[in-house]
């Protein structure tokens, strides 16, 4: 098969890194397989050099960009051509800006030729994964309608199979906001390499003696772009109600530390934050790191205050370093975290699962409180942490996602017209047509 794979953009976060494990592994079993991605907007951080890690250089598209730009329809053109160039057999697309531009493009690839006047479209399949929505928390009401209503359109006209990454997002996307049939939807949890975590404890000193924390000092961390989706704004107020909390009972424990491990465009509005918090000495901006294997194992705890989530990578890789996790009860993470270990009613400001803490979105007390409860327990946060490895280890391999994604693909995969063996003048005639059928 030949796979065109199309994504916005690489910046950094876990689609960067799925789309380039995906084109890589494809490549190793055998296909054809294109990366597509447009450029890294100024205020962002460009993963191209992951691209790289895996031996995959993406065909960049430089009109292509996350927002709704007059440059789309050049976009759309030059998506066009390129399938025209690589006549694929399947056109995935990952993200909501690459899946409108690149199933528009494969819409006008499919019918585009004369073949089409005596219904004889190219033969080419459509996928689209959803690694997270943009149906809530991201715009004002009419622009997410408006999005909205191009999802259901291009899920009922340009769209074989919708990919999402866990049965919460099926839920939402389907259930809750009527894009597609149900028939259309599979569900492929996320993978990625684990083997750059194995030996995790042996790695936790590093990062730890950068920051000069001693043996029993507690490290919470929270992963991803300085960005409104993430609400760090709630991780600096959390922080700020629990060390008022452990100042308050004059508690003779252990220094807690708050790491924001990325960077991102609102880094200064949160070291004012941070300042005007009183945080200045609790709280390390450490910006973009490139080592997820030294500084997760340096982690007591690490932290996800999202508004809106798929299935965060940030958590999948802090589990597989066996490191506790609370997380906002978002997207994705609802399955993530597992079901409830004790008898705590769904309207409970948090919940100790069986894998993390899940904590009511948007609450800064609630978060706090858990958290507060979190760093009491050392015994909980080893066997939340030695939960989640578990799990990871069985459920998100690269290798089972490539395998899910390859049958996947295989059942999607456009049916060609089989030749029987020459025998006389008629059946060269019946191989002629075919091939000129084939061909197109």
């Amino acid at each position: 098969m030949k796979i065109v794979r199309i994504i916005a953009r690489l910046n950094v976060g876990g689609p960067a890194k799925h789309v380039a494990w995906v084109t890589a592994g494809t490549r190793r079993a055998g296909h054809e397989s294109v990366l597509v991605a447009g450029t890294v907007p100024p205020g962002e951080d460009d993963m191209s050099y992951f691209a790289a890690a895996q031996g995959v250089a993406p065909v960049v598209i430089s009109e292509m960009s996350r927002e709704v730009s007059p440059k789309d329809a050049l976009t759309v053109w030059k998506l066009y051509r390129l399938l025209r160039r690589e006549r694929p057999d399947i056109i995935h697309t990952h993200t909501a800006k690459a899946g409108t531009v690149g199933r528009v493009a494969g819409l006008c690839y499919r019918w585009l030729t004369p073949a089409a006047l005596v219904a004889r479209p190219r033969r080419v399949r459509f996928v689209h994964t959803y690694h997270g929505h943009i149906f809530h928390s991201y715009y004002g009401p009419l622009k997410t309608r408006l999005f909205l209503i191009i999802e259901r359109l291009l899920a009922r006209l340009a769209t074989d199979r919708i990919v999402v990454i866990s049965p919460q997002q099926y839920r939402e996307i389907h259930e809750q906001f009527g894009v597609g049939r149900g028939a259309q939807f599979a569900v492929v949890p996320l993978g990625l390499d684990l083997s750059a975590y194995d030996d995790w404890a042996a790695r936790r000193t590093r990062m730890r003696a950068e920051l000069g924390a001693s043996d029993d000092e507690l490290l919470v961390g929270i992963v991803g772009r300085l960005t409104e989706i993430k609400h760090h704004k709630l991780f600096l107020e959390a922080a700020a109600r629990c060390k008022a909390e452990r100042e308050r009972m004059n508690a003779q424990t252990a220094r807690v530390r708050f790491l924001l491990i990325g960077d991102g465009h609102l880094r200064a509005a949160l070291e004012a934050q941070t300042h005007a918090l009183g945080l200045t000495d609790d709280v390390v901006f450490t910006g973009l790191r490139a080592d997820p294997e030294y500084f997760y194992p340096a982690l007591d705890v690490c932290a996800l205050t999202s508004l809106n989530e798929g299935t965060p990578l940030t958590l999948i890789e802090a589990m597989a370093n066996a490191r506790a996790v609370i997380a906002t009860a978002v997207g994705g993470v609802v399955d993530l975290l597992g079901a409830p270990t004790d008898n705590a009613n769904e309207t409970a400001p948090f919940v100790i699962c069986e894998r993390g803490v899940s904590v009511r979105p948007n609450d800064a007390a609630a978060f706090a409180r858990a958290l507060l409860e979190l760093l009491d327990a050392p015994e909980l946060r080893h066997e939340l942490g030695a939960r989640g490895r578990e799990y990871v280890a069985r459920q998100y391999t690269v290798e089972r996602l490539l395998d899910d994604l390859l049958k996947l693909y295989d059942e999607l995969r456009p049916a060609r017209r089989e030749v029987a063996p020459v025998t006389d003048t008629n059946d060269m005639r019946r191989v002629g047509r075919a091939a000129r059928v084939k061909g197109d």
